[in-house]
């Protein structure tokens, strides 16, 4: 399969987002005009991204929700469990163990971290917060897949050289700072004050 671009696969999370809700509210089918409405883009994108994968829709009927939904989850990996170490327990850290919706997609929190020895040995969520020293055991032992790095900015990069050694490939980053990661590695970063700055650009006065 050629490489997929960063946007489809953004737009494939968006569009697998409207499938769970049409299938909670127990909608048996929809179109493409109806999700690239929701989506916020055209239905020619719609079809140009699914087809990408396969066929799935049929000619009067669109798309079967259930059978879509489990489609989409396949291709971005979602169909099987994905677990998680946080490193760094401060506030951020701590908010996101305690966000309720990791299961919906299988994301297991199994490990947290934090260079605060008073923090270490505390219990949050059910998992007791360990030293970044046992990070490569603890990897092994539970066989951590994806890495949250909630540091401050300057130990963001240490954070993520001990992952990378540590046998970890993919790598969510909310430390607002660049870091440096193996190519075989992937990194997503989330900065809601780069979100900022790109709002206060747009809604400047002339």
């Amino acid at each position: 399969m050629p490489a997929i671009p960063s946007a489809t696969v953004s737009r494939l999370v968006t569009y697998l987002r409207i499938l769970a809700r049409l299938a909670e509210a127990e909608v048996t089918h929809t179109s493409s005009g109806a999700l690239a409405k929701e989506a916020n883009v055209s239905a020619f994108q719609v079809r140009k991204d699914l087809t990408l994968f396969g066929s799935f829709g049929k000619r009067g009927t669109g798309y079967e929700v259930t059978t879509l939904l489990a489609t989409l989850r396949g291709i971005l990996g979602l169909s099987r469990p994905w677990r998680v170490a946080i490193v760094g327990m401060g506030r951020l850290g701590q908010a996101i163990a305690d966000y309720p919706n990791f299961d919906q997609y299988d994301f297991k929190l199994k490990a947290f971290f934090d260079t605060d020895r008073r923090k270490v040995g505390t219990v949050i969520s059910g998992i007791e917060v360990e030293h970044p020293d046992e990070l490569p055991r603890v990897v092994v032992q539970r066989e951590i897949d994806i890495g949250f790095i909630t540091v401050p900015q300057h130990a963001a990069q240490l954070a993520a050289d001990t992952l990378v050694s540590a046998g970890v490939r993919g790598i969510l980053n909310f430390a607002p700072t660049v870091i440096s990661v193996p190519q075989e590695v992937h990194l997503e970063p989330v900065d809601f004050l780069a979100g900022l700055k790109r709002l206060a650009f747009y809604i400047q006065k002339p």
